[in-house]
């Protein structure tokens, strides 16, 4: 055996000739006699589970494989393992050296969401970890992905109110230099619909599915979902009812006897306002009104 020579193998993307390719680079020691390699390149099919897919003797610091669609797909994670061995003694060899695992794919930043119904806006990263490759005849190098949600409630059978709202149904994955794992991105806000409902927490998921490629590799691949779970808050509530009492947000309670339009209720950091229209109800010995309309905005 040789000793550890410490390769330390590196797994990155490339571009060649219109077509997506990783490539598994790894120091070249300057050890005499000259070294060669064997690069063993596998992907994981299950949990703990890897599975060869291709392997090459080099002389080169440096090997490739070629992401076809069907030995290696978007959605992979793939490793690369490389040996040295003397190029006289080729029995002679290096304790094996794996690269980290490289997720070929979409990705989502963060991976999961937990947000809650306070109208606050929460900005979900979507990037391409493989460089995106121009069609033929045609020099828009980007990824299109059409976004939905759906609600995962506590009955899924019916269809509830939407739960989270997205600030596009459609982002474009426009190319660029492939840097820290990021070859296309683009952003989007997600925000907690706020329902005035007492629901609980809910948990939804944002999907998003390439549209218009007809290459093999981005045809047949739809990214993991994203987790959004929604902290339910509570609601205020104001009341105006019979001959009308009021009861306000914050909990006074007072009276209103007289006929007209009046402004129930106004925001000052949104458009929101009720107007109620109150009319005589209370006959000829008492001077009362009802509610008999009421408008919001």
């Amino acid at each position: 055996k040789l000793p550890s020579l410490a390769l330390q193998p590196v797994i990155t993307p490339e571009l060649i000739h219109g077509r997506v390719h990783l490539k598994c680079a790894y120091s070249h020691p300057s050890a005499k006699p000259p070294l060669g390699y064997v690069v063993v390149w596998s992907r994981l099919s299950a949990p703990g589970k890897k599975e060869q897919i291709q392997q090459d003797t080099t002389l080169q610091s440096f090997s490739y494989v070629e992401m076809d669609g069907v030995n290696l797909r978007l959605g992979d994670t793939v490793f690369c393992t490389v040996t040295a061995f003397p190029r006289d003694t080729p029995e002679q060899q290096s304790l094996p050296e794996e690269s980290k695992g490289f997720y070929a794919g979409i990705k989502f930043l963060p991976e999961s969401l937990q947000i809650a119904e306070d109208g606050k806006e929460h900005v979900l990263t979507i990037l391409s970890t493989v460089p995106v490759a121009c069609p033929e005849h045609d020099d828009s190098c980007k990824i299109t992905l059409q976004l939905s949600t759906e609600d995962l409630g506590k009955n899924s059978r019916l269809p509830g109110p939407p739960n989270i709202a997205l600030s596009a149904c459609r982002v474009d994955l426009l190319r660029a230099p492939c840097s820290e794992s990021s070859c296309a991105a683009a952003t989007l806000m997600v925000t907690a619909v706020t329902d005035f409902a007492q629901d609980g927490n809910r948990v939804s998921r944002i999907r998003a599915e390439p549209v218009g490629r007809r290459d093999v590799l981005w045809r047949a691949y739809t990214p993991k979902d994203v987790k959004v779970t929604v902290r339910d808050l509570p609601t205020g509530n104001c009341y105006s009812f019979t001959d009308p009492h009021i009861i306000t947000f914050d909990g006074w309670r007072y009276d209103n006897y007289k006929i007209g339009t009046f402004l129930l209720c106004r925001s000052m950091s949104r458009a929101f306002e009720v107007h109620v229209r109150q009319w005589d109800c209370g006959g000829d010995h008492s001077a009362t009104a009802c509610n008999c309309g009421v408008a919001a905005r």
